[in-house]
């Protein structure tokens, strides 16, 4: 009998601790579909579809593509082969993201090595910032001093583009001193000309923001590019970076030195490998992002992450940094765990497990109290 995979779709939601604001949505719940990937032998991987406006995913879409399309693409064949029928394929990019990542742990399981060690990278820990949510300046400080307090090192202040937004900002400096990394992320909410604007701001108040995220359209090129060319401080390409030729169009345009990878854009963990290394050989600075995921998927990322300390290693890529601080705190906003094993969290370090594949041993069956 031929070797294959057969794919499971698991819907979850997950209350978050706190509601989680930014200029395009309010969540008060993780939505998700876990994807489980099994061979002959029994062995399960898995793997995460967030459902986000971002990538204008849904559970029924992502349940579509997982039992149809995808589940034809593995159907046969060992989960190395069928990796690549699905990065060929089109569609649903967090549904691929899910299946992926499933066939990514089922194939280290099969070789007896961790995720990150079969990607190739070592470290057993990542760490990330801390998103604090859209608020009044009061709100924000009174946050920002809840997570330094907490062990958190790098903040990532989320703004809307209304009201004062640099007085936020300022409001959490004030709150935490000059140590702690501030960086800003306005998910699209400005034209250009405002976004140039904000960020003088910041400059002239001399907040010291290590970066400003996505502050105008995604795609709309010259628009990013003119922000960058007229503000001191780096700005970094989110919603706009999706897969290789988004990366052209944003060097054509030298729009960004820096971009945020996710999972969830690329399609999973083989066309960000992809992705990071051609993003490095153009001496890009990288930081690897999230969605709203549960730490399936930020078991995923972090192997990622840890992988990108190896990947490549030749070039103009080997002065490129990677940044100490990721983007991944998506797993800290669910009150409880969606799965058994993999990934755990304690402050901002994110801890690997050192077993086969991403070390989830099955869905969580019922809440911690």
């Amino acid at each position: 009998m031929t070797p294959g995979v057969t794919l499971t779709a698991h819907r979850v939601t997950l209350p978050l601790v706190r509601p989680f604001v930014t200029a395009v949505r309010r969540a008060t719940v993780l939505e998700s579909v876990l994807v489980e990937a099994r061979d002959d032998d029994g062995r399960s991987g898995w793997g995460e579809a967030p459902i986000s406006r971002v990538t204008r995913a849904t559970s029924d879409g992502v349940c579509a593509s997982v039992d149809g399309p995808l589940q034809d693409l593995v159907r046969s064949g060992s989960p190395t082969d069928a990796l690549h029928r699905v990065a060929a394929s089109t569609g649903n990019t967090a549904a691929r993201m899910a299946v992926d990542c499933a066939l990514h742990d089922l194939a280290a399981q099969q070789a007896g090595m961790s995720l990150l060690r079969y990607l190739g990278g070592s470290s057993l820990s990542v760490t990330t910032d801390m998103t604090l949510s859209v608020g009044s300046p009061a709100a924000l400080s009174a946050a920002a001093r809840d997570h330094v307090a907490a062990g958190f090192g790098c903040l990532k202040v989320k703004v809307d583009g209304s009201g004062d937004p640099v007085a936020g900002i300022a409001a959490v400096r004030a709150a935490v001193g000059p140590d702690v990394t501030l960086r800003v992320d306005a998910n699209q909410a400005f034209s250009a000309d405002d976004a140039v604007r904000f960020i003088r701001d910041l400059e002239d108040r001399h907040l010291d923001v290590e970066f400003v995220e996505q502050p105008v359209r995604a795609h709309d090129w010259v628009a990013l590019a003119h922000v960058t060319r007229h503000v001191s401080t780096p700005v970094m390409a989110d919603e706009s970076l999706w897969n290789l030729a988004d990366l052209h169009q944003l060097l054509r345009h030298e729009a960004a030195p820096m971009v945020n990878i996710k999972l969830a854009k690329t399609g999973g963990l083989l066309p960000a490998l992809g992705l990071a290394a051609a993003a490095r050989e153009a001496g890009l600075r990288i930081i690897v992002g999230c969605m709203m995921e549960s730490t399936v998927g930020i078991g995923a990322a972090a192997a990622f992450a840890s992988a990108l300390g190896a990947y490549p290693q030749h070039g103009p890529a080997d002065n490129v940094p990677i940044d100490p601080a990721q983007d991944l705190d998506g797993g800290l906003w669910p009150r409880d765990p969606a799965v058994d094993g993999g990934v755990r969290y304690d402050r901002s370090t994110i801890g690997i497990a050192d077993r086969p594949g991403l070390g989830v041993t099955g869905l969580q069956t019922a809440p911690r109290g």
